[in-house]
């Protein structure tokens, strides 16, 4: 299992280093749940995150900075922040998470059809026992240039 965590983690840098060099590991998580779930409150962004608020505040702190993420008063409650990804980092969001499903799809298609049936499984019961949300949809990455 950790060398599996290993190897996604890897997969995670590398997408990253190529798309937003700039950002540390746990700010692209941040980023990504903005975009899947749209605007958000601080509280529910720590609670996707599995952090502190404060923790958060202070990530959130920098994106805002950085331009990657807008806060507003929340409709009906102006003393709640709501937080949103910005659409200058829309694109490079959804090039990161692009990346990194093209690199998990070519590992999987190494992978004989009856061991892949079983990976899905053991990792459908290994999210659902983490009760990590589904992942949003996302649209295949296009095939890789054939070489001449």
């Amino acid at each position: 299992m950790l060398t599996a965590s290993r190897m996604l983690v890897g997969v995670s840098v590398r997408a990253l280093g190529r798309t937003a060099p700039s950002l540390t590991l746990p700010q692209p998580r941040a980023l990504v749940v903005l975009d899947g779930r749209g605007p958000v409150k601080l509280a529910a962004l720590a609670d996707a995150l599995g952090v502190n608020p404060s923790t958060v505040l202070r990530m959130v702190d920098r994106l805002e900075a950085a331009g990657s993420v807008t806060r507003q008063a929340a409709p009906g409650n102006r003393r709640e922040v709501v937080l949103s990804l910005t659409d200058r980092d829309r694109g490079p969001v959804a090039q990161v998470l692009a990346d990194r499903h093209a690199e998990i799809a070519t590992f999987v298609s190494r992978l004989p059809a009856d061991r892949c049936t079983g990976l899905v499984e053991a990792l459908h019961a290994l999210t659902d026992a983490a009760d990590e949300p589904p992942a949003p949809p996302r649209p295949a990455p296009p095939p890789e240039p054939s070489a001449p």
